[in-house]
C-alpha cells in the first residue's frame, strides 16, 4: 500500500517508510493513498464468526505491506500483537456492542500500541535498527508501553508525565534497571510538557540520531491497527443482519472514525457512522456534517503537532471537497449532558450494560441521528465501547447507582508509583536526559 501526505498527494512512500518517518516533512500527516486500497470484497464476504481476530489482522497487514513482507511474517506480527481480541455481543435484534477494552489496560489503545510494537520489533529483527518512543502520558500509555515492551530488544520508550501522575509501572520496567521504559516527571502544565516534546521532534537531527518516533495515532501504524475492528465486527454479525450496518463511537481525536472510513475503502459493507458533534466536526444549519477546519486551506496552517494527532486533517483529506460524501457517511449529533445520562441509564436498564461517558455519548448520538432520519429504521447499529466502564466507575455510580467491577489486572495498572528521581525542568533538560539514557 502506498502512503501519501495530507499536504502533498504527490508524495508516495511505503508503509514501512511512513511508519519509520512518522511525520512527512511538509507539515502534514501520513494517510493511505486514495488509489492504494485493495478491493477485498471477496475476502470480506468469505470471513465469518469463526474467523479469528488475528487472522483478520494478518490479512490486512499483508494488504498494508504488499511486497515488503511475506504473508507468513505479516501473520506473525498479528499473532504476537494480539493475545487478546475484541468482544461483540448482541443486545437486541438491531443493536450490537463492540467491546474494545479486553486488552492489557482496559482501553482500545491497547490494540494499536501492541500492534505498532509488534510491527517495529519484527522489522528491526529482520532488518536491524532500533526505535525509541517519546510521548506524553497521563499514566495509561506509560503503563501500556511498559507491559508491551517487556522482553523487546529493539524498542525503548521515554514517557513524560506531569509531576505525581506516574502509575502502573514495575521496577523491572525502568531503563536504569535493565527495562525498556524511561519514565520522566516534568515541571509545568500538560500543554507546556507537550510543547517541550514537540520541540524535540522539530530537531530532525536529534530525531534521526536517537531513532525517535511516536506511539500515538500520529504514527500511521498505530492508526491502521484500528481498521481491524470493523471487519471483525462485520464477520461476527453478518449472519444475523440483512440490512444496512452503522457504527456509533465517541469522538475522541477521530482516529477510530478515520479507521472505520478506511475499512470502507477496503470494500467493507458500512453505511454510516454516528458521532457526537464537537467544535471540530459539527453540524451546519441543515444538520449535516461539517469540518470547521476546512474553511482554512491546509497550506495556510501550521505544521501538524506530533503530540496531538491530526486525525481531523485525515478526515478532511479523505472527503476532500466532496461535501455530499461526508453527509452520506458521517452523522454528527449534538449531545448534551442530559441526553448522555439518559443514554447511559437506558443501556443499563434495558441491556445491563455499564457505559462510560464516551460510550453513553456514542449511544446518544446514534439515537438522536436515528430520530432525525439518518440511516432509516432497518439498519443494525454497532455501538463501539472503547474503554472499560470501571475506569469511570464514579460516573457509572452517579448515573445508574451501581459500580462496575474493575478486573484486578487492570486495577494494577492504575496504582500510583513514586519514581524518587529528579524532575525534568524544561525542554533542554529533557533532550539531555534522553541523550544520556538512550544509547
Amino acid at each position: 500500500m502506498i502512503f501519501t501526505s495530507t499536504r502533498n498527494d504527490k508524495l508516495e512512500v511505503s508503509f514501512s517508510r511512513a511508519v519509520k518517518d512518522c511525520l512527512p516533512e511538509d507539515g502534514g500527516v501520513f494517510v493511505p493513498s486514495a488509489n492504494a486500497f485493495e478491493d477485498l470484497r471477496r475476502w470480506i464476504y468469505y470471513i465469518n464468526e469463526n474467523t479469528s481476530f488475528t487472522s483478520i489482522a494478518g490479512t490486512l497487514t499483508s494488504a498494508f505491506m504488499q511486497n515488503e513482507f511475506s504473508p507468513i511474517i505479516c501473520q506473525t506480527i498479528a499473532e504476537k500483537a494480539f493475545p487478546f481480541s475484541p468482544v461483540i455481543s448482541q443486545l437486541d435484534d438491531n443493536l450490537f456492542n463492540l467491546e474494545l477494552y479486553h486488552g492489557y489496560t482496559g482501553c482500545y489503545r491497547d490494540f494499536g500500541v501492541s500492534y505498532l510494537c509488534s510491527y517495529l520489533e519484527t522489522t528491526h529483527e529482520l532488518n536491524g535498527g532500533n526505535s525509541v518512543f517519546v510521548d506524553f502520558t497521563h499514566g495509561e500509555l506509560g503503563t501500556l508501553l511498559a507491559k508491551v515492551l517487556r522482553g523487546k530488544k529493539h524498542i525503548k520508550a521515554v514517557v513524560v508525565y506531569e509531576q505525581g501522575s506516574v502509575r502502573g509501572l514495575e521496577h523491572e520496567d525502568y531503563i536504569w534497571n535493565g527495562g525498556n521504559i524511561l519514565p520522566l516527571e516534568m515541571e509545568g502544565s500538560e500543554e507546556e510538557i507537550k510543547a517541550a516534546i514537540a520541540s524535540l521532534f522539530a530537531d530532525k537531527d536529534f530525531v534521526a540520531k536517537n531513532n525517535l518516533t511516536l506511539a500515538n495515532t500520529t504514527n500511521v501504524c498505530r492508526l491502521m491497527a484500528q481498521v481491524f475492528h470493523f471487519p471483525y465486527a462485520f464477520a461476527q454479525i453478518k449472519h444475523k443482519v440483512d440490512g444496512d450496518i452503522f457504527y456509533s463511537m465517541e469522538a475522541g481525536n477521530y482516529g477510530m472514525l478515520a479507521a472505520g472510513l478506511y475499512s470502507w475503502r477496503f470494500a467493507l459493507p458500512v453505511n454510516g457512522f454516528y458521532v457526537p458533534a464537537t467544535p471540530a466536526l459539527g453540524v451546519d444549519a441543515a444538520g449535516n456534517a461539517q469540518i470547521l477546519d476546512s474553511f482554512v486551506s491546509l497550506n495556510k496552517r501550521g505544521g501538524a503537532d506530533p503530540i496531538v494527532p491530526s486525525n481531523i486533517e485525515r478526515l478532511e483529506t479523505f472527503f476532500g471537497n466532496n461535501s455530499l460524501m461526508i453527509r452520506n457517511f458521517v452523522f454528527p449529533a449534538k449531545v448534551n449532558e442530559r441526553a448522555r445520562e439518559k443514554a447511559a441509564k437506558e443501556l443499563f436498564i434495558k441491556y445491563g450494560i455499564f457505559a462510560d461517558p464516551g460510550t453513553a455519548s456514542a449511544y446518544a448520538a446514534a439515537k438522536e441521528s436515528s430520530e432525525l432520519g439518518a440511516g432509516g429504521e432497518d439498519g443494525a447499529l454497532i455501538l463501539v465501547s472503547q474503554n472499560h466502564p470501571a475506569l469511570n466507575s464514579r460516573y457509572c455510580r452517579l448515573v445508574v447507582g451501581e459500580t462496575p467491577i474493575l478486573p484486578e489486572e487492570i486495577a494494577a495498572t492504575t496504582r500510583p508509583v513514586r519514581l524518587n528521581r529528579p524532575v525534568v525542568a524544561n525542554a533542554a533538560e529533557l533532550k539531555k536526559t534522553i541523550a544520556e539514557y538512550i544509547k
